[in-house]
């Protein structure tokens, strides 16, 4: 039987179909941040090149038999981080198991991702059930999906070749950092459909220019903690707030500032550490222009930013303990969220002032 266009006239329909969207995308946001904690058990574990072919299709399913096994291993023998890292570490097939796993479970993760996105857009829009305007936003966050994939691979690629036994901390910051911005997109669109649910006409939130420098002072604080992933820079120092017994580290500046800046750990270490400060001002400041209007959002802000300074501490003080650094990634996703979150109280407060 045919389905029926909903009638988004009708004040019930004008109601359910915008709160049945903002579930969706919530559902899906939750399922980014997931991602996000696996990515960086992936990194952490070292898992990422594992795996040494993209096969969306058949990819799906992990090796069923040991032959399989096997021909997966032999690949991934042929690896630069094999021959030069894990093979004289003596890794043995069960050790490769281990991280074939994190590879696979983060491909499978992020394929679910894609369809629990593809999939409902496509029943919603069959359906008639999206509101005027948010048809190109919904379809330019499915293409942020397809790129995170495509960059992924790309992060992976650039470590199966040449002599690097790690994949290039530049797409690993472009794999990470779309998905940030993926998941701030789906936010802000949720939370943009949750109002047009309680007010029929209401008009999609600005970005405030509050918003704006607060989103890109976090943005340079987010770049430099996946380069600090990338390059294992969180291992350059396990105290604080001394690094090598003194404020500024030494480092390798024989190759300019700006190669430094982007390259040396001891360098990009320092500098996460310390920009982390620039952005907790630029937070609270944002946290203060969003209490008079969203009290709620205002405290996330403050928590998010407080346990993850906490959290980045105590990685550093046990020498980037697993679960602590995946925790620490984790409340960056939330602070991504809250941030989001604030930003767009404050945008549709200036709106309704205006």
């Amino acid at each position: 039987m045919a389905t029926r266009p909903a009638d988004l006239t009708s004040p019930i329909a004008a109601r359910a179909a915008p709160l049945a969207l903002a579930r969706w995308l919530w559902v899906v946001a939750a399922m980014v941040v997931i991602i996000v904690v696996i990515g960086g058990i992936t990194r952490l574990t070292e898992s990422g090149l594992s795996i040494t072919q993209w096969q969306p299709v058949t990819g799906t399913l992990p090796p069923l038999t040991e032959q399989a096994w096997q021909a997966e291993f032999e690949l991934y023998r042929a690896t630069p981080e094999y021959r030069f890292e894990a093979g004289p570490a003596g890794m043995t097939l069960a050790d490769f198991k281990f991280i074939f796993f994190w590879e696979w479970f983060h491909r499978l993760l992020g394929r679910l991702i894609g369809l629990a996105f593809a999939l409902p857009l496509a029943w919603f829009w069959i359906r008639g059930m999206i509101p005027p305007g948010y048809k190109p936003r919904l379809l330019a966050l499915l293409a942020l999906g397809g790129l995170q994939g495509t960059f992924g691979w790309m992060m992976v690629r650039s470590g199966l070749s040449g002599e690097m036994t790690d994949v290039s901390h530049f797409w690993l910051s472009v794999h990470l950092l779309t998905a940030l911005f993926t998941l701030a997109g789906l936010v802000w669109t949720a939370l943009d459909l949750r109002r047009l649910a309680r007010v029929p006409d209401a008009r999609p939130a600005r970005l405030s220019w509050v918003a704006t420098v607060a989103g890109l002072i976090l943005f340079v604080q987010l770049l430099l903690g996946a380069w600090v992933a990338g390059l294992n820079a969180g291992l350059a120092s396990d105290s604080w707030p001394l690094m090598q017994g003194r404020l500024v580290p030494e480092f390798d500046s024989s190759r300019g500032l700006w190669w430094a800046m982007t390259h040396d750990p001891y360098l990009l270490h320092f500098l996460h550490r310390w920009w982390a400060w620039v952005a907790v001002a630029v937070l609270i400041w944002l946290a203060r222009r969003v209490r008079p209007f969203d009290r709620r959002a205002s405290v996330a802000v403050h928590s998010a930013f407080g346990i993850m300074v906490l959290l980045g501490i105590a990685t550093v003080l046990t020498g980037v303990k697993l679960w602590i650094a995946v925790a620490h990634q984790l409340t960056g996703a939330l602070l991504v969220i809250a941030t989001a979150w604030a930003a767009h109280a404050v945008g549709t407060a200036r709106k309704t002032v205006a």
